[in-house]
């Protein structure tokens, strides 16, 4: 193979990919809206049971990753404001950057990192195992039964996993303003909400929910795609993972551009 054709097999296979994993989302959303109406909707026990699982399981290490990120963006920007005179800055400076941009990001970095992991694991061992084809022998669609709980979770919890983000990383920003750079408490959070508007936050949890669809998709799709036992389960995992942070990033880059461009 000429390195014209492996060029055309990974665009091919990325092609491939891209359709495999839309169908996914659309049939996911399909089984959203006709589940209820058929009286065939996700468990409500396997919905809670994840929410769970991803909201609970993930918030030690989101608040702790979120807690210290205030606390290198008030220090950084302290560094720089203060040549200046404005370490006052610091305050709206440590809440938009959070809000907009690190807070989403690093919360949705985290739960790729621990939740799609732990979906491509499960689905993916389970579809080795035979366990998937057993219940489509039994009627029972896996998409129902396994991806909507997951998708469901993934698409409430993150959101509220990068509001508690921006509440832990501002607090630390916080820490270091009163007591590191001998700012006044309620100036600083004056200061705190006087720059930072609503849609600083809105930007952020579109950004969230954006990521929990990427997350589940992938996770999900990787898992129900395994192939080849144990080792199989390893790859998808990998995969998943390193696909979620890929496409984390992109995303981020597209809403972002978005964003600036709306409010020009």
């Amino acid at each position: 193979m000429n390195f014209f054709e492996k060029i055309g097999a990974v665009v091919l296979s990325v092609y491939s990919y891209i359709v495999d994993v839309t169908a996914l989302f659309f049939d996911t959303i399909a089984w959203l809206i006709i589940g209820p109406v058929k009286r065939k909707s996700a468990k409500r026990a396997g919905i809670f049971y994840q929410m769970v699982f991803v909201g609970a399981g993930s918030l030690i290490i989101t608040c702790f990753v979120a807690f210290f990120t205030g606390i290198v963006i008030a220090m950084q920007s302290a560094y720089q404001l203060g040549k200046f005179g404005a370490n006052i800055y610091v305050a709206p400076m440590v809440a938009v950057s959070l809000a907009r941009e690190l807070a989403p990001v690093l919360t949705a970095l985290v739960v790729a990192g621990r939740v799609g992991a732990a979906i491509a694991a499960e689905l993916g061992t389970m579809k080795v195992s035979e366990q998937i084809e057993a219940l489509e022998t039994m009627a029972l669609n896996p998409i129902r039964y396994l991806v909507v709980p997951r998708f469901l979770a993934l698409l409430i919890m993150l959101p509220c996993l990068t509001i508690l983000a921006d509440i832990v990383g501002i607090f630390g920003g916080f820490l270091v303003g009163v007591f590191n750079l001998k700012l006044d408490p309620y100036r600083y959070m004056t200061f705190t909400f006087k720059y930072m508007a609503w849609k600083d936050v809105w930007t952020g949890l579109v950004k969230s929910v954006t990521f929990a669809v990427v997350i589940s998709m992938i996770g999900c799709y990787m898992g129900l795609k395994a192939r080849g036992g144990a080792e199989g389960v390893g790859r998808a995992t990998t995969l998943s993972v390193v696909t979620s942070f890929i496409l984390i990033i992109l995303f981020d880059c597209i809403l972002t551009g978005i964003f600036f461009f709306a409010n020009q």
